[in-house]
């Protein structure tokens, strides 16, 4: 059995389908682009955008009705993550179960592998 690249709870799922709803008049968004990039306390941090077309060699997930296109730089940092989105008093805000993580800094916005 092959591991999932990426996998979204409801929550997140909701919270990408109100995002690509909420994107500028005009821009054909078909869904939210995510990878990792260097910077952070730890090495590495995750982004999102949004994805109007996709790129060569990207990987499309399909789930819970929503695409998510994962940057090829990022497919083997991102296999076997989990994206869920927290709505919380003080701070909402995507976050990622990434079994690769060696470790995470502090604030919890960057890691490294």
């Amino acid at each position: 059995m092959t591991q999932q690249m990426i996998t979204l709870t409801s929550s997140a799922a909701e919270q990408v389908k109100a995002l690509i709803a909420q994107a500028p008049e005009g821009q054909p968004v078909l869904g939210l682009r995510i990878g990792v990039q260097s910077g952070g306390c730890s090495g590495m941090s995750y982004f999102m955008e949004y994805a109007v077309d996709k790129n060569p060699m990207e990987e499309v997930v399909e789930d819970k009705g929503v695409k998510i296109f994962v940057d090829p730089k990022a497919m083997l940092y991102l296999i076997g993550t989990e994206m869920d989105y927290n709505d919380g008093e003080f701070e909402s805000g995507f976050t990622f179960r990434n079994p690769n993580e060696t470790g995470r800094c502090g604030c919890g916005k960057s890691f490294k592998v």
